[in-house]
């Protein structure tokens, strides 16, 4: 039997011996039905112990490692590792897939966890970064992923008793997670004091947020929140694997052997152990234990399943055995029992029955065992081991008879003779040793000769030969039992082998592939009887083939369920089984064997699900003998590649990288030529694409009729011939399929990540854009019976399949479709989650599972054979398919199974479609074919012939029976789309009209116009010259069928020839009425690529082509008169002058020549000349007149095409990209403008103007299509644009203003608070070595030691000093961020309160009692804040923050709490947020380079829609107030209009238009703010004042100078629309920074605020109840009364730049702050004063501008001055009393850090970043006389200390030194003692033994800036660059101490001080500019 076809027999699983034990822990429960659920390599098993039965799961296709119980108990959820792996979800009670969940992870899936209503499930991986994912596992879809940990995760779940809380924990740590939006937040387990830290295995939970935990020691951790709460020790002698929960309390499982019970509140109850028990042994280990009622179920590390009834706990019993962990290679069958023994690595042999399916015997061997054989009668079992020796046992009781080592290596295979006399033995060092069995196994003979070990072994019939299989694929005989080998063939072919498990030999070749290396097969046993073997191989499956099967690459059968390699196989001793065993999976699967195959009724569960796959299998594919012969359109259709080097999507990446080229420099400084003023639309498009699509010609709900062609969706109108147009896609459309309800098309295009658009086709409008799932195309695509999802199939190499719900734009599904071309795929309309596909060699059934598939193919059985199916129906019975397939037959399908097969057609089937009673066919035979509604009768044939077209139809023919793809009945007709391009409608009685028609497959390139009239010719590949009328007509009026391909053609100037020339060199003269030849020539080899007839009279023609030559023709005499030569490079356009006297050619290698006609000589003319010159046509793309056409980065093949309008003004292009392009003529300079025009897919090949220049018509190359384009005659209608974009690179742009540059130029990524604020060296304090070699002594006979600070003795009158600080509470922030950010100001509350943001920190002030609650959760700067407007969401409020992976956060405005956190797809930052109309969708914009935008459903974080923003920053993108679905972003040099379409989002640029008011001179500007108007105004506010209004997205009027400068803010009142603007003004009598606006924006008051500063920049205003909100950019905030105009202030704060400098009044409470704003500042601690005037309810006292950034500060003793040290060097001594200079002094030019006034009032100490401290006396009076400086420090001194006696001082320097001079002398004091007896008057320093405590333990990436200590003297504050104010013990001496940490700074804490009593601190921010008052307790 030479036949390669799979076998036909079966095997079906029937026993899994195993658990697995190893690498995984609870993995074993009950189900409600009282059944075992576990899993065994790749299977998971639902085991019923009452009745011994198992039932499998085949879904995963490697090791399971996971498993989950749902809440309910049926629904089990399994995870498997692999490269790609995914869950499924599966229902324990028939064993179908549920759903499928993938793309979550990589690795594998390590832990499963379900939520206690069951809705969610956790799932974490085993990649490095041990990603957590929740999923939705209904949807298939991840609400939420997170990284988990640095080192692996053990265990995680959901606190059943605290909604959306999950626990995780691992090595060395446990995590308290919170899920919140699509963000999980983690707390850290803190271990304190109660437990050391440790690893932790398992989880358990009880109310009140308490959590149980098992440890590695055998400890139980219990938690309170996420604290250690108390431990329980010594619960077990060991690790505790598992933890589980139930009703009755808690069970544990330990690798000590126990299982305890415990009550429900964790008291113990009974100790179980396993170890001691009957069924245990030393070092049994529990991996598992599950708690049901009465019982526990306990799965151990050595793969048993053990249940123990708790009330006898001594009597356990076993329900499942199987080897433990250890490669299981050694198997054999008993040859007269259904018995089987096995050995494996974890040395026990073990001897099993088939038919009780249990374990008889088992016994332990000291090695790992590989091989095992039964003897002749069954009654000895030899056993070989890793060392080279062999055991024989006797079977029956396994005790030993004879141990015998003869070889060092390890025993591969033995065998005993089949009369029982031999045992022979291979081993790995190349030799059999044969043994005597009788002679108690004597060695009496050995084989030699192998180069390589032992693999297989086999015995012939007669015991006398041996053949071997070795490594090397050696297949060697030997004569026994001497062992002398065989090479006679003809000896050799005459034995006959008693068993065949051999891989090698003829009859075996059919187990390999054609190219398969010979180890990847490890087994076979071949069944004579049944002519089948069975195999085991290295890719986990058991596959039969027919024996013997010479051929390489049969066909077969494969069964999956092992996850590793298969190691053995065997059939039993009667034949109706085979044993398989598993490598790496330790398992046993026993399958049993159909010799008849399968009973049809069983194969309804059958498929993925259970992995019985008895198809003839995909995985061979070779020559099906009995497949048909493939059709040559097929065939050259599944050869179709449809890769492009350059994708339409790469445009934008390459503009992008040629952006930042420009941006790095090298912008050249010319204007560009202006775009033209009058546009183009598409008015029509003669073709269809018929030859690679089908099925994709529809009529819709209005009765139009839709198709495609090249790019675009067209919309055909029967009664008044015209067409509409879909231009939304960017390439090719390559499927269309129309709604159930006929008004919505679905289309889908190629591309590198290629889209499905969704449009509406009344309005053309796009519903959804569905993308990021496909790669190189979407080649089919279907609605679903309810019209709710659609279904894709790409062109990428595995065919994927999505299912898409296309609304929300979100994939629901996805699997590998087939290796091999899908042509169609369709819905089942009767049930909305099957699905079949169709395609090469195959149609598949599927049906949607979550997030998955799972698919059965269709088996042909004997009524047909395997074909290539090219479309697919289904009638009215929904179990019922019908295929059409390659052969003309159509297939009926009854579910999965071929019932019938009828001839349909001559050659393939292409295109069926089901009717209400009925179907319609049409084939490769050119008829199309009406059938009853069950196939029997055809009703009706209709041949597409050109003796049918009715009367009047319009076009023709080009060939009688065209092959059709596309058949639909609709309106009485029947729809044709044929592989030529036609679409036909056919009446019922038989008449046909053309509707639409095209060239066929192939590239057009020749086009030419008439002279005269409105015609047009074209001439293509497919080898027609064809006439068209471009009238309102628009039909083909004429067509030839031509020798060859041509290239191009031209009308003679009287219109009466066309000259066509040819890809061989030749050209021909036609008649232009009849098309007949009139000339032919052939003078050149290669193809002619440009041929023109000199304008009138038309004397001579010229003939460019590829072989460098331009020949010139005498037309009137038919002869060649001359030659044109000189050119480089093949000629690729040639133009004459008007007088018939000038040639123009270019060439290939972009030169420009002249030639004189008719000679050919050649001549030189100067750019002047060329453009004086008057020619009759213009269709070169070179020459200075044509610079600008091209693309800045294009070599000269890009353009392809130009032709210059007849009136020269418009030079048209065609190029390389599919854009047809319009330029003002002469198109000088580079990078001119231009409109472009979409709709050609790839290359537009020529472009030509009618005669009157009324239309412009396109060809397209590869697309086969002909556009006309109308050209909208010039001062017509307003001219905007036709449907382009203005050109594609941004215009310059008018005016510079310094704040927009520098909030353009803001960088983000270095503000984040990672980087430390200042260059420091040298080694942390906390790493320095420390020296205590000068501690007094513990008792010691002086006197104590001073204090180390000295106590405050302020008088402090009634108040007391708090006696410890060892709390804080945040207060008051001063401070508002407005310097980079715009409307982040609101009123909320109707207007009681106000809220912004300021640092980190969310504020929420009341504006009665101006008290502030802060909003905190923030990790970095806050910048963008907005409220939610809908009144169902009232004071909710999003904020944005920067950062790597930036959070927004949605909080309530009253209680503080997180609504939701919204993480993921943004990065650098957010940078603008804003909540819809209903108040459901947040929009967000990123800072990241692509400046991406987002739309999340905020309340549960999933994200709806995304895109790319623009190239340049956005600043700001809002909703319209109306709408869901619309926005409005500005930025940078542009505003965009916005649509979300499914899941992406349709930007529209605006667009400039001069026809509007005071719109002439509009240029694009950069655009700072949006506000909304009625009817789709849109006003935005610009860079230089003025506001430009837009209608829909087209600029309808400007605003001009509705500011003197930049608006940076509009705000829309939604109550009555008025508008409020804030912008850049010099206050003046009439103008004002804040104006108020009617609803067009036409008039306006204005508002002055009295900030008293010169200019000022309003970024934020709000309004509400007559009352108007302004946020400056100094950080200021007022509120201005429309009734009186007077503002009051709310809030001040230092302005942009950095703040160091703070210091405290030493008696009242006032502190001042100093900042590189160049400001110093006095603020009042509290903030309600009476008595001070109404209009500043802020507490600053005074405010001095000093005209340089100041960085330290510091006041007098006495409180009268104040000293500030600026960072040029200079120090200035201020009176406090009136803020006037005392004095001042510039010794240094480095920033001075300190300043500090000596505790005596006598000393000024001044430090500097030049390393120096000055001493000055400042008893002199104002002359600051330099007294004495601190000598030989080596790096910058960033604070200083006086001690309380005025003598000393202590200096920290910025390589963490800690120095101590004498004052004034500066001489250094080193020894130790006298330091530590020095008293200081304030403690500021991070350095020394006594505050070594305070630097935390990652701070390489920061330092602790600044610290102070109370003054008590006994607590400290240190600021630090993380953002956080800290509170410690003083002194503070141990390393890493406790700690109390108070967050709400962004970034760097610059600078924290104490007030005099204490009962405050203030800190300072460095980068977020403000001050936090924090109350101290």
């Amino acid at each position: 039997m030479a036949d390669k076809t799979a076998p036909s027999t079966a095997l079906r699983l029937e026993w899994v011996y195993g658990y697995r034990g190893h690498q995984c822990r609870n993995n074993l429960y009950y189900t409600a039905t009282k059944e075992v659920v576990y899993f065994v390599a790749g299977v998971g098993v639902v085991y019923n112990v009452k009745n011994h039965a198992q039932k499998f799961f085949l879904g995963h296709d490697d090791d399971i490692v996971s498993l989950a119980l749902h809440p309910e108990k049926t629904l089990v959820a399994t995870g498997q590792v692999g490269k790609d792996p995914y869950i499924c979800i599966w229902d324990s009670f028939n064993v179908q897939t549920v759903s499928i969940l993938k793309d979550g992870h990589s690795h594998g899936i390590g832990v499963l966890a379900f939520n206690k209503d069951g809705t969610r499930l956790v799932s974490v991986g085993l990649d490095p970064q041990n990603i957590i994912n929740v999923w939705d596992w209904k949807r298939g879809k991840i609400l939420s992923t997170v990284t988990g940990h640095t080192q692996r995760i053990f265990d995680c779940q959901f606190n059943p008793f605290k909604e959306n809380c999950l626990v995780s924990c691992g090595v060395k740590h446990i995590k308290f997670w919170g899920l919140c939006g699509n963000s999980m937040t983690a707390k850290k387990g803190i271990f304190g004091k109660a437990g050391e830290i440790q690893t932790i295995l398992c989880l358990s939970f009880a109310p009140n947020d308490v959590t149980y935990s098992g440890t590695l020691s055998g400890d139980v951790y219990v938690w309170s929140g996420n604290n250690l709460q108390r431990v329980i020790q010594n619960a077990h002698g060991a690790g505790i694997f598992t933890m589980d929960m139930s009703d009755e309390g808690y069970s544990t499982g330990s690798r000590d052997g126990c299982v305890r019970l415990w009550d429900t509140t964790f008291a113990p109850v009974v100790r179980i152990n396993l170890a001691d028990s009957d069924v245990g042994y030393r070092g049994l280990s529990i991996r598992s234990a599950h708690r049901r009622g009465d019982r526990v179920l306990v799965g151990t590390q050595d793969s048993e399943i053990i249940e123990v009834f708790i009330r006898e706990p001594d009597k356990p019993r076993i329900l499942v055995q199987g080897h433990a962990e250890g490669e299981l290679w050694a198997l054999t069958v008993h040859p007269k029992k259904p018995i089987f023994a096995t050995g494996s690595d974890d040395q026990t042999v073990r001897i099993w029955s088939m038919e009780d399916n249990t374990l008889m015997s088992r016994t332990e061997v000291d090695q790992n065992i590989r091989s095992v054989a039964f003897n002749n009668d069954g009654t000895h079992l030899a056993v070989g081991m890793a060392d080279g020796s062999f055991i024989v046992f006797k079977s029956k009781d396994l005790s030993e008879i004879i141990h015998i080592k003869e070889r060092k290596e390890v025993l591969h295979e033995m065998k005993y003779s089949p009369d029982g006399a031999y045992l022979a033995v291979g081993s790995n060092d190349n030799y059999v040793d044969i043994y005597a069995a009788a002679q108690r196994y004597k060695k009496v003979g050995q084989c030699s000769g192998s180069s390589s070990f032992i693999t297989h072994l086999d015995w012939s019939e007669d015991s006398k030969y041996l053949h071997t299989n070795s490594g090397a694929a050696e297949r060697l005989f030997y004569k026994m039992p001497n062992g002398k080998r065989v090479t006679a063939s003809e000896e050799i072919k005459q034995i006959r082998w008693s068993t065949w498990t051999g891989v090698l030999g003829s009859e075996a070749n059919g187990i390999w592939p054609k190219y398969a290396d010979t180890n990847d097969v490890n087994a076979v046993d071949a069944y004579y009887g049944g002519e089948v073997m069975v195999t085991g191989d290295d890719f986990g499956l058991v596959k039969l083939f027919r024996f013997p099967s010479l051929k390489r690459g049969a066909k077969f059968r494969k069964y999956v369920g092992h996850s590793a390699h298969v190691t053995n196989v065997r059939f039993s001793h009667d034949k109706t089984r085979v044993i398989s065993t598993g490598g790496g999976d330790h398992a046993i699967f026993m399958w049993r064997y159909n010799p008849e195959g399968i009973p049809v009724e069983e194969t309804d569960d059958s498929g993925h699900d259970t992995g019985y796959l008895d198809s003839n299998s995909e995985d061979s594919d070779s020559d099906l003998s009995d497949a048909a012969e493939l059709d040559s359109d097929i065939e050259r259709e599944k050869e179709k590649d449809y890769d492009r080097a350059v994708y339409k999507d790469d445009l934008n990446q390459l503009k992008r990288i040629k952006k930042q080229q420009k941006n790095s420099g090298t912008v050249d400084g010319q204007k560009r030529n202006q775009a033209p003023s009058e546009g183009i639309r598409l008015e029509f498009i003669h073709g269809y694409r018929g030859y690679d699509c089908r099925n994709n010609l529809f009529y819709t709900q209005s009765g139009e009729v839709v198709y495609h062609v090249a790019a675009v969706g067209v919309l055909y109108n029967r009664e008044t011939h015209s067409q509409r147009f879909y231009l939304e896609h960017s390439d090719d459309i390559l499927c269309l399929c129309i709604h159930p309800l006929k008004d919505i098309v679905a289309t889908g295009q190629l591309g590198r990540d290629p889209a499905i658009h969704v449009w509406d086709a009344e309005s053309c409008k796009s519903l959804a854009v569905l993308k990021g799932h496909h790669q190189r195309g979407v080649c089919a695509v279907d609605f679903s019976g309810d019209g709710k999802k659609l279904a894709s199939v790409g062109l990428d190499d595995n065919h994927c399949i999505v299912v898409w719900d296309w609304k929300r734009g979100e994939k629901l599904a996805s699997t590998r479709g087939h290796k091999d071309k899908i042509f169609v795929i369709k819905w089942n309309p009767h049930n909305h989650d099957k699905l079949v596909t169709v395609g090469m060699k195959h149609i598949k059934f599927w049906n949607q599972a979550g997030g998955g598939f799972t698919s059965k193919r269709g088996t042909f059985g004997n009524v047909g054979k395997p074909d290539t199916m090219m479309c697919v129906a289904f009638g009215s019975d929904p179990l019922v398919t019908y295929s059409g397939g390659s052969s003309g037959n159509v297939y009926i399908w009854q579910d999965l199974k071929l019932s019938k097969t009828i001839k349909a057609h001559d050659g393939p089937c292409f295109a069926m479609h089901s009717l209400d009673k009925g179907f319609v066919t049409g084939g490769k035979d050119g008829i199309v074919c009406l059938w009853d509604e069950t196939f029997e009768r055809c009703l009706k044939q209709y041949a597409i012939k050109k003796g049918s077209l009715a009367q009047g139809s319009i076009g023709s023919l080009i060939q009688d029976l065209p092959a059709l793809r596309s058949v639909v009945l609709g309106h009485g007709h029947i729809l044709v789309g044929t592989k030529t391009g036609e679409v036909l409608e056919l009446e019922k009685t038989g008449p046909i009209r053309i509707l639409a028609q095209g060239h066929m497959e192939s590239e057009i390139w020749g086009l030419c116009c008439h002279p005269t009239k409105d015609i047009c010719a074209t001439v293509s590949d497919d080898a027609t010259l064809r006439v068209w009328d471009l009238s309102n007509d628009h039909r083909m009026i004429n067509c030839r069928q031509l020798k060859i391909g041509a290239r191009c053609c031209d009308f003679k100037s009287d219109g009466k020839a066309i000259a066509v020339g040819f890809k061989d060199g030749s050209f021909t003269v036609v008649d232009a009425d009849t098309l007949n030849d009139m000339a032919t020539f052939h003078h050149r080899k290669e193809e002619i690529s440009d041929i023109k007839f000199s304008p009138e009279p038309g004397k001579y023609l010229a003939v460019a082509s590829h072989d460098n030559y331009v020949d010139i023709y005498n037309v009137l005499n038919s002869k060649r008169v001359g030659t044109c030569k000189g050119s480089s490079s093949y000629i690729t356009h040639t133009d004459w002058d008007n007088k018939g006297k000038l040639l123009m050619l270019n060439s290939g290698a972009k030169e420009q020549l002249f030639f004189e006609a008719p000679r050919g000589k050649r001549q030189a003319l100067r750019n002047r000349e060329i453009e004086s010159l008057n020619w009759a046509s213009w269709t070169c793309v070179l020459g200075h007149t044509c610079t600008g056409i091209w693309p800045s980065k294009s070599d000269v093949t890009d353009v392809n095409a130009t032709c210059l309008s007849h009136d020269k003004r418009i030079l048209a292009t065609g190029d390389d990209f599919g854009f047809v392009k319009l330029f003002q003529w002469p198109v000088q300079g580079k990078n001119a403008k231009f409109k472009k025009y979409v709709g050609h897919s790839a290359h537009v090949t020529n472009v030509r103007w009618t005669h009157d220049d009324r239309r412009l018509v396109s060809t397209g190359g590869a697309d086969t299509s002909m556009m006309v384009w109308f050209h909208d005659a010039p001062g017509g209608r307003d001219n905007t644009h036709g449907l382009s974009d203005d050109s594609d690179t941004d215009s310059e742009e008018e005016g510079y203003d310094s704040d927009v540059q520098r909030e353009k130029d803001m960088d983000y990524g270095s503000k984040t608070y990672t980087n430390p604020i200042r260059e420091t060296k040298g080694v942390k304090p906390h790493l320095q070595e420390q020296d205590d070699d000068d501690e007094m002594p513990s008792v010691s006979r002086g006197a104590s030691r001073p204090p180390k600070v000295k106590k405050k003795d302020t008088d402090l009158g009634k108040k007391k000093r708090p006696s410890k600080v060892q709390n804080l509470t945040l207060e008051y922030i001063h401070g508002y961020r407005g310097f980079d950010c715009r409307n982040n100001l609101h009123y909320i509350n109707d207007g009681e309160d106000i809220v912004y943001h300021a640092a980190g920190a969310g504020i929420v002030q009341n504006l009665a009692t101006s008290t502030q609650s802060f909003y905190l959760e923030h990790t970095d700067d806050i910048i963008c804040l907005t409220v939610n407007q809908h009144p169902k969401y009232k004071n909710i409020i999003a904020t944005g923050q920067i950062g790597s992976t930036p959070a927004v956060m949605v909080w309530d405005a009253a209680s503080k709490e997180t609504k939701s956190i919204i993480r993921g797809f943004h990065t650098k930052g957010v940078c603008s947020v804003n909540f819809s109309a209903t108040g459901k969708l947040l929009l967000t914009v990123g800072i990241d380079d692509n400046h991406s935008i987002a739309v999340w459903r905020w309340q549960d974080g999933t994200r709806i829609a995304q895109g790319i923003g623009h190239t340049k920053r956005i600043f700001l993108a809002e909703f319209r107030p109306d709408s869901d679905s619309s926005f409005v972003t500005v930025g940078v040099k542009h505003v965009m209009f916005w649509t979300i379409a499914g899941s992406q989002i349709l930007g529209k640029r605006g667009l400039l238009n001069t026809a509007g008011q005071n719109t002439q001179d509009a240029k694009m500007q950069t655009m700072l703010s949006i506000a909304f108007g009625a009817n789709d105004v849109t006003f935005t506010g610009s860079m230089s004042g003025d506001v430009y209004v837009w209608k829909n997205h087209t600029l309808a009027r400007v605003v001009q100078r509705a500011h003197q400068d930049a608006v940076f803010t509009l705000y829309t009142t939604l109550k009555d629309g008025l508008i409020v603007s804030g912008g850049k003004e010099r206050p003046s009598k009439d103008g004002g920074a804040v104006k108020l606006w009617d609803q067009e924006m036409k008039r306006c008051r204005a508002f002055q605020l009295d900030s008293g500063n010169s200019i000022d920049v309003v970024k934020s205003v709000c309004r509400s109840k007559g009352k108007i909100l302004v946020g400056t950019k100094d950080s200021e905030i007022f509120e201005v009364s429309e009734k009186d105009s007077h503002s009051t202030t709310l809030v001040q704060g230092h302005g942009e730049g950095e703040m160091w400098g703070l210091a405290c009044h030493p008696t009242k409470e006032q502190f001042a702050s100093a900042s590189d704003d160049t400001t110093v500042r006095i603020w009042n601690v509290e903030t309600k004063r009476s008595g001070t005037k109404r209009s500043n309810k802020t507490s600053m006292i005074n405010k001095a501008v000093i005209g340089s950034p100041a960085r330290s500060c510091a006041y007098s003793p006495d409180g009268e001055m104040l000293a500030v040290g600026m960072k040029n060097g200079e120090f200035l001594l201020l009176t406090l009393a009136t803020m006037a200079v005392w004095g001042k002094k510039r010794d240094r030019n480095k920033a001075i850090q300190d300043i500090r006034f000596s505790p005596d009032s006598k000393y000024l100490a001044v430090a500097s970043d030049d390393g120096c401290v000055d001493f000055y006396d400042i008893t002199q009076g104002p002359t600051l006389a330099r007294t004495g400086f601190c000598k030989g420090i080596n790096s910058f001194v960033f604070q200083i200390d006086f001690s309380a006696d005025s003598k000393y001082i202590q200096v920290g320097t910025g390589c963490y030194q800690r120095l101590v001079y004498n004052v004034p002398g500066g001489q250094r004091v080193t020894e130790n003692a006298s330091i530590g007896r020095i008293t200081w008057a304030t403690w500021t320093s991070v350095i020394g033994a006594e505050v070594v405590g305070i630097w935390p333990r990652k701070s390489d990436k920061g330092d602790v800036n600044t610290a102070v200590v109370t003054g008590n003297g006994n607590a400290l504050a240190t600021g630090d660059d993380f953002g956080f104010v800290k509170l410690f013990p003083f002194p503070c001496t141990e390393k890493y101490a406790d700690h109390k940490k108070f967050v709400g700074h962004s970034a760097h804490v610059t600078n924290v001080k104490f007030t005099y009593d204490d009962r405050h601190l203030i800190s300072a921010g460095g980068d977020d500019c403000c001050l936090f008052v924090w109350k101290s307790h």
